[in-house]
């Protein structure tokens, strides 16, 4: 069946589809990176001090797990399409709050508040994106998310680089407003153009075997794969719904036969908490930071954050095209391999490091080797677990449980980002980097043994026949 809806496929509107759907990985990534050209403007409009200066970062991460956990349950209430539209709207809403906030708590409220679309549209895009395209091209086509998160970061730095270069991000230029709230206002262009282009696309027709719509899932169905292809899914849809199929709910996630959690939602679970654990998003938040921190110069450590960004874009399209080949599995044990490997370099390498003048110093060979280690990891990671991780919590759950499912899910990974970006400064000065890095790789090596012992081949399977 696979293959028939893969041949019968009409991609031109599947690619329309995904193209929309993924604007929402773009805006991920966006509000997630604005705030770093922002911070010297922020700590001069409100007079934050380093806490404050904190918890105004970080304050979008704890929405961000709420959006997550929220969306999972409001997408089988009201529908996938319906969430990512509301979404949009708060990227609007909040981006506009967010620039003209007049106080330190408006500012922190309207991130967190945008924290909550970051949230829905981390994990709604991608289980939309599996409901609504063909098994045997799905993980290619689900893995476009994560290239367009890291686009999406890219583009809030460009666009901060030149706001800040053109005033300085305390400076004010247009209309007498200084440039770090203008790079909050510009989220509204590409947020719009979400809104906008998430109204020439369609419900997923498994939610609306969900509701009972079976004649305007066997539509959309009719526009995505022909009408002998979409009598027979939904079909298969109607009979892969539970027994006692009802409205869904997280009850749904305990196994009835034992009362304790599925199987499935804990490997879920920890496919989202690993993602974190190996200290990924340290690449993202402290980059630069880290890097001056060893002895590189400040220019130095912007350009390594560019060259770890492209290095991102291309593993991730070397996923893209490899998933539905080689599968989901492998290439997380090679992730994981991988990255057990370069961070225990990385953290030998900084072992060596000296202390002086305030801050650490690697050697010129110690340096390139870390340097190297560094952007290996990046690589392993963006051709394993940063795009292959939505890939699986879109498709792995059964068709009666992927909104409660992916709601707990969400919301561990985003707990997890948010206890490992917050806990980092505090490692690295207290603890230390060799330790701190030390630990991400020791999650990364359990992290292999998880994947083999908890994780199921996906790769070809349909929607319907997921179980567990």
């Amino acid at each position: 069946m696979a293959s028939a809806g893969a041949e019968r496929a009409n991609m031109g509107f599947i690619s329309l589809i995904v193209a929309v759907a993924t604007i929402g990985g773009f805006m991920f990534g966006y509000d997630s990176g604005v705030i770093n050209g922002t911070q010297a403007g922020l700590r001069a409009a409100f007079n934050l001090d380093d806490w404050w200066l904190g918890v105004a970062v970080a304050a979008l991460l704890p929405g961000c797990a709420v959006g997550a956990f929220l969306a999972g349950r409001l997408a089988d209430l009201f529908g996938r399409r319906a969430v990512m539209m509301s979404a949009a709207l708060i990227f609007i809403a909040s981006a506009l709050a967010a620039g003209a906030a007049d106080s330190a708590m408006l500012f922190i409220t309207a991130r967190f508040i945008a924290g909550l679309a970051v949230g829905a549209a981390s994990v709604i895009s991608p289980v939309y994106i599996s409901e609504v395209t063909p098994a045997a091209i799905r993980g290619r086509l689900s893995s476009v998310q994560q290239v367009m998160i890291i686009a999406g970061l890219t583009g809030a730095f460009l666009a901060n680089y030149w706001l800040a270069h053109t005033a300085g991000a305390s400076t004010e230029i247009w209309h007498g407003h200084p440039a770090w709230r203008w790079m909050f206002w510009a989220q509204v262009v590409p947020a719009g153009i979400y809104f906008l282009a998430l109204l020439l696309i369609p419900e997923s027709p498994r939610y609306l075997m969900l509701k009972d719509r079976d004649g305007e899932a066997g539509t959309v169905l009719t526009k995505l794969f022909g009408a002998a292809y979409a009598t027979e899914k939904v079909r298969e849809i109607r009979d892969s719904l539970a027994a006692d199929h009802h409205r869904p709910r997280f009850s749904d996630l305990i196994d009835k036969s034992t009362g304790k959690l599925r199987t499935i939602v804990w490997a879920g679970i920890g496919l989202a908490v690993f993602q974190q654990l190996v200290g990924i998003n340290i690449v993202f938040y402290y980059g630069s930071v880290l890097w001056q921190a060893v002895g590189f110069s400040e220019n130095d450590s912007l350009l390594i954050n560019i060259l770890s960004g492209s290095l991102s874009i291309l593993a991730c399209v070397f996923t893209i095209f490899t998933v539905d080949k080689i599968g989901r599995k492998p290439l997380l044990l090679v992730g994981s391999a991988g990255m057990a490997v370069t961070l225990a370099v990385m953290a030998w390498c900084f072992s060596t490091a000296s202390f002086a003048g305030g801050s650490l110093h690697l050697s010129d060979q110690v340096g390139l080797i870390a340097l190297i280690a560094a952007n290996l990891y990046v690589i392993f990671f963006n051709l394993s677990w940063g795009p292959i991780m939505w890939v699986m919590l879109g498709e792995m759950f059964p068709n009666q449980i992927r909104g409660s499912g992916l709601a707990v899910s969400g919301f561990a990974q985003w707990i997890a980002n948010f206890a490992i970006s917050v806990s980092f400064p505090w490692l690295a000065s207290h603890i230390g980097l060799p330790i701190t890095y030390g630990f991400y790789a020791a999650s990364a090596l359990i992290s292999f043994f998880f994947v083999k012992a908890m994780i199921n081949e996906t790769r070809g399977r349909e929607l319907e026949d997921m179980v567990g």
